[in-house]
């Protein structure tokens, strides 16, 4: 693997299981999508959200396999933002220990912004 990306590798009886932090992210988006109130993840309908979202996901993986997910959302006006960052949390360390067997060490959800809908 030439590239720069970081994966999680767990060995095999056949040799090994590498999971990009690409993967990582795609079910973390697909999880924190679900999550009621959530309106958009790392994606802006304004100018105003662009600045403040920036990339939007970050995933960070050690070479012990330690997972931190740092993941920016925008939430709809009128929840409760407490509730749908918890419920994003939550959601997004199941999502991936679910499927990759690795129970995140940290999921940081910053809530960078509120929408009318």
């Amino acid at each position: 693997m030439a590239d720069n990306k970081q994966y999680i590798t767990q060995t095999q009886e056949n040799g090994a299981v590498m999971i990009s932090e690409e993967v990582i992210a795609t079910i973390v988006s697909n999880a924190v999508s679900d999550v009621e109130g959530v309106v958009s993840i790392g994606a802006a309908r304004s100018n105003l959200e662009r600045k403040l979202l920036n990339k939007g996901m970050k995933i960070t993986i050690t070479e012990t396999n330690e997972v931190t997910i740092e993941c920016n959302i925008v939430v709809s006006y009128g929840t409760s933002v407490i509730t749908v960052a918890n419920a994003a949390q939550d959601a997004a360390a199941a999502a991936v220990e679910a499927m990759t067997g690795i129970k995140p060490t940290a999921v940081n959800i910053n809530v960078a912004g509120i929408v009318r809908q």
